[in-house]
């Protein structure tokens, strides 16, 4: 439920001079941008004969990710910032172009885990041949070919060299991007956990990463379940994270180190600390309900605490001053309650940089 726009490359593969890709590329966007708009899809044209890659002239595997030559790190980052891809293809002998499997023989990592739909046109077959020789090597990337398709038989589908109106194949496109969008929707947890980096949580098969104004839907949700008890316990519902809209979240979520916990795609927690002056505060602190008790706040607040520079003395935190368990969490990682100028039902607690936990009874 990500709010980033989604983006999807229009992948014209034929370079022969006066070709019909590009016509039928072209055709394909057009048909294509008013649904993308209310999917909120950015549709991107990449014309192989364009791209100019050379062939293969990479003396590592690509799945090093070690590329010498600057054509080769331009297309990589053109793929890897690619949600999805739609591939218009002729049919060369029964197979795909040479210059579309040249593209793909590129790259691996940045293929993987993203949906690749197809639109090809030809003669007998309308191009279904290439799809289909495409398939057995696209599926080896970890690439997810997509059921749908969309085949132009070229003496039915093209007059004096556009593509005919038709309202059979422009609903077939449609069709093919909204498979596109709800596959590439379900695979991401899948490219997220595959990017290189990222630590491993302390659940089997969980993992950290920073959250950014994207993930503000998420974190919303998990704001919105885990601050309802909260409320209960401290008798009152003036509490930021239970009112705040979307743009409120995107808009903390740019300014506050925030670190999220992930698995199979669901946020499961998260914490967000910065500095102010001297003190690192630490705060939004959250585990979704039906994982509490298994050492996750724990482990969150010390991800927080992490972060502080050499030029923090202490650490600060806020909560309900009747949420029970969690001050019982923050004494027993060594902070200490602190009175407040005002009684406005919270506490504050404090903890030096650099001080021990301490056992409480």
């Amino acid at each position: 439920m990500s709010t980033k726009t989604m983006r999807v490359l229009v992948l014209v593969c034929s370079t022969r001079p006066g070709a019909l890709g590009p016509v039928v590329g072209r055709w394909l966007t057009e048909v294509l941008e008013p649904r993308a708009g209310e999917l909120d899809v950015e549709l991107v044209p990449v014309t192989l004969g364009e791209l100019a890659l050379p062939f293969l002239d990479e003396e590592e595997e690509p799945a090093s990710g070690v590329y010498a030559h600057e054509h080769t790190r331009r297309w990589s980052a053109l793929v890897d910032g690619a949600d999805g891809f739609v591939v218009v293809t002729p049919e060369y002998n029964y197979g795909m172009p040479a210059p579309f499997k040249n593209a793909l023989d590129y790259l691996t990592r940045e293929w993987a885990w993203k949906p690749m739909g197809f639109v090809s046109y030809g003669h007998t077959s309308a191009g279904t041949r290439s799809v289909q020789h495409a398939k057995q090597v696209v599926t080896t990337l970890r690439l997810v070919p997509l059921g749908a398709t969309v085949a132009l038989r070229i003496r039915d589908a093209v007059e004096d060299g556009q593509v005919r109106p038709n309202p059979a194949l422009a609903a077939s496109a449609v069709g093919l991007l909204d498979e596109l969008v709800r596959v590439s929707h379900a695979l991401r947890p899948l490219r997220e956990r595959a990017r290189p980096g990222l630590p491993a949580g302390p659940l089997p098969g969980s993992y950290l990463r920073p959250l950014t104004p994207d993930d503000a839907a998420e974190v919303l949700i998990l704001q919105r379940c885990c601050w309802v008890e909260e409320a209960v316990a401290n008798e009152s519902l003036d509490i930021p994270a239970l009112h705040e809209s979307l743009e409120q979240v995107r808009e903390w979520l740019g300014t506050w180190r925030t670190t999220g916990l992930w698995r199979d795609g669901r946020l499961l927690g998260m914490v967000r600390s910065r500095r102010d002056g001297t003190d690192w505060h630490v705060g939004r602190l959250a585990v979704v309900p039906d994982l509490r008790g298994r050492g996750l706040g724990r482990e969150l607040l010390r991800i927080g605490e992490a972060g502080a520079g050499a030029a923090c003395r202490r650490f600060v935190l806020h909560t309900g001053a009747r949420s029970e368990q969690n001050i019982r969490l923050y004494r027993g990682e060594g902070y200490r309650i602190v009175p407040l100028p005002e009684d406005d039902g919270t506490v504050s607690l404090v903890k030096d940089v650099n001080s021990a936990p301490v056992p409480v009874g």
